[in-house]
């Protein structure tokens, strides 16, 4: 699944006619480095997110196939005219999606990720909720998000915190608190059920040391387009 439901308020005025992951960079929309490297990867069929412009990012990869997955939507935008935050957005997408899936931010910029089908298996394989890839902090998040223990678990609190890239591994149970799709459109935010699958030992990290950009701002995409 890649989250491209967000409004991108930072980056206005460019994403006052354009949804964020339609943003270029280097010649392509950003949401296209995720479908081809999904690709790539072995991975035949994508869900995506969408409120704000959606029905432009639908006009622009349609249904995909060829050298993109096949493309599936899930509108929030046509379904409840709101985006639903992260949590809740997957949890209304749940129906359409594996037991155990990957997750990518549709805003972020990794041309080198690799969404390995063996990851995939050795997650499955684990049991845990779910898994996380984390990076160096970015000057903007200095304190990082999560810490990385020796045995792979994550931790809220350390001494060491690295950033959350966006991208992981999921398995269905991890939403199993909320509605099965989300049915009254709930807005959820993710962090909760991170902390809670912390808690319970059930979220794993690694680190991702490969390019990785938050295009946040449009200085940042600036910075990206110019090198």
């Amino acid at each position: 699944m890649i989250l491209a439901a967000g409004r991108g308020e930072r980056m206005r005025p460019l994403t006052d006619t354009c949804p964020k992951p339609l943003l270029a960079v280097r010649g392509k929309p950003l949401l296209q480095y995720h479908l081809e490297a999904l690709v790539r990867g072995g991975c035949a069929d994508v869900v995506v997110n969408t409120a704000w412009l959606g029905e432009r990012i639908e006009q622009r990869f349609g249904a995909g196939g060829g050298e993109w997955p096949r493309i599936r939507y899930s509108s929030e935008g046509r379904d409840f005219g709101f985006a639903l935050e992260t949590a809740g957005g997957i949890a209304r997408a749940l129906p359409l999606l594996d037991d155990v899936f990957w997750l990518a931010g549709g805003d972020v910029f990794v041309p080198e990720f690799e969404f390995k089908r063996e990851a995939l298996e050795r997650f499955a394989a684990s049991g845990r909720l779910a898994h996380l890839f984390l990076v160096p902090n970015p000057p903007h998040n200095p304190k990082g998000d999560f810490g990385l223990l020796a045995d792979g678990l994550a931790v809220r609190e350390a001494d060491q915190r690295y950033t959350y890239s966006t991208i992981g591994l999921y398995r269905r149970e991890f939403f199993a608190s909320l509605p099965a799709g989300n049915p009254e459109g709930l807005k959820v935010p993710m962090l909760p059920l991170l902390l809670a699958a912390i808690h319970n030992a059930q979220l794993t990290a690694e680190l991702y040391t490969g390019p990785w950009t938050d295009v946040g701002t449009p200085q940042r995409l600036d910075q990206l387009n110019a090198s």
